[in-house]
């Protein structure tokens, strides 16, 4: 879809023409899925996040400034989403028992490592998070990912090089 179709869709979108925000939302909703999916590891949570987020966006558009920004909009909401998930993951603690197997014992050391990485990725802004789980996670390109957030390519490279230096320290604390 064209910038300017996807421009006139949002601003039909804005004054709560739902056939507008239907179209957008087929527009993006693969590359929703599966930035979703590839962050949470998760089919059911991935499901969960994009309806909760498309619902949002669908309620909140209004608010949305630049109609050019809406991807990159949606994917800011999407990644709130998968933060306060992430975030329900890590608070979820597994019982101790004397008698759980080695197999669990090992899980609750992987468990402790992903906390780690979790908590280090909360750290960064939302820009360096959507970017590198685009690019790190999800697998796109620096270019697909510029032009889906509207940034140039080697920005989106400079964003992900200081994140994952930004993440190394975190971690190396």
């Amino acid at each position: 879809m064209e910038t300017k179709e996807m421009k006139e869709l949002v601003l039909l979108a804005k004054h709560k023409d739902s056939g507008a925000f239907a179209r957008l939302y087929e527009e993006i909703y693969t590359d929703l899925y599966r930035y979703a999916y590839y962050t949470l590891k998760n089919p059911h949570d991935a499901e969960d996040v994009v309806s909760e987020a498309v619902a949002d966006a669908f309620y909140g558009i209004r608010g949305l400034r630049k109609p050019e920004s809406f991807k990159s909009w949606m994917f800011a909401i999407l990644s709130a989403k998968c933060k306060r998930k992430l975030k329900s993951y890590v608070e979820k603690t597994l019982p101790f028992d004397d008698s759980l197997s080695g197999d669990l014992c090992e899980y609750s050391m992987y468990l402790d490592e992903t906390q780690d990485v979790r908590q280090a990725l909360l750290k960064l802004s939302d820009r360096e998070r959507v970017v590198l789980n685009l690019s790190v996670v999800a697998g796109f390109t620096s270019a697909e990912i510029g032009k889906q957030l509207h940034m140039n390519h080697n920005t989106v490279r400079s964003v992900q090089s200081r994140a994952l230096a930004k993440l190394k320290e975190l971690l190396a604390e």
